[in-house]
């Protein structure tokens, strides 16, 4: 009927009852009733993984897909906790909103910031407030998950340093110590030393990549991944060109497949029409 939106027939409350459903112990889904938060951990964060691999794609279709399945996961481990009078998904939602809010006093207060930094550093503090009121442990370092990926856990670390002083003035500074760390691993193969302490110190290159990283204000995670999908494509390209040649590549050779990664590098300056 025209002038009208025709009501969504798939609402959330619609969501919550086909879990519940999913679960329920005597008509539901036997895997489903017998999964933990722990048993579909690793469910959840592949879904993770897809969004993100999705947003990389710049595929529409298959972010909504994939944001369904995530949202799915939220549900599910909402429910478990529900059915243990733990807490319901609609806390949840509650948690959520309240922490936004509380969160952005210059969009639901008066709170007035000079500028994003001064934002960014009233949400840090807000942040802190939040964890005293909830006693959460007091380490200086509380609140960034051991289990988050190196990459984004190490920026992670290094921003809460720098909210006390300790971090460089310009990300120029960052670049000798790179290659400091650099020097480092360069002794430590050359002096034999155990695996370990070579690890160590490749450790210690990786981190100064990631501060340089944020310095620029760049997520090295995403830069990473990017660069990631970008070899990956590019190898792809060099396989079909050696392929065009009759030529597999494990018989290709270095020198071959080198020819093969500067057209393909070449062709992709070109498309980027630099």
């Amino acid at each position: 009927m025209q002038g009208k939106t025709a009501p969504n027939p798939h609402s959330i409350d619609e969501l919550l009852t086909l879990m519940a459903r999913l679960r329920d112990p005597q008509h539901g889904c036997p895997w489903d009733i017998k999964q933990t938060w722990q048993s579909i951990l690793p469910h959840t964060l592949e879904e993770v993984y897809e969004v993100a691999d999705a947003v990389d794609r710049h595929d529409a279709t298959a972010l909504c897909d994939e944001l369904g399945d995530l949202l799915f996961q939220v549900v599910f481990m909402a429910r478990i906790a529900q059915e243990q009078n733990l807490f319901s998904f609609d806390d949840v939602v509650t948690g959520i909103t309240h922490k936004m809010i509380r969160r952005h006093p210059h969009v639901f207060g008066d709170t007035i910031y000079s500028d994003e930094r001064a934002q960014k550093q009233a949400w840090e503090t807000i942040k802190q407030q939040e964890r005293t009121q909830q006693n959460t442990p007091t380490d200086f370092f509380a609140g960034i998950p051991t289990a988050m990926p190196a990459l984004r856990r190490s920026q992670k670390l290094q921003q809460r340093a720098a909210q006390v002083g300790f971090d460089w003035t310009h990300w120029q500074e960052v670049l000798p110590k790179i290659q400091e760390e650099l020097d480092e691993v360069s002794a430590a193969v050359a002096d034999a030393e155990p695996f370990e302490r070579i690890e160590e110190e490749v450790g210690d290159v990786l981190m100064g990549a990631t501060n340089l990283a944020r310095l620029l204000g760049v997520n090295a995670e995403n830069a990473l991944r990017l660069s990631n999908r970008k070899f990956e494509n590019r190898f792809r390209r060099v396989e079909s060109l050696l392929q065009m040649q009759g030529v597999a590549l494990a018989d290709a050779g270095l020198e071959r497949m080198e020819t093969a990664w500067n057209i393909a590098k070449q062709e992709e300056k070109q498309i980027n029409g630099s």
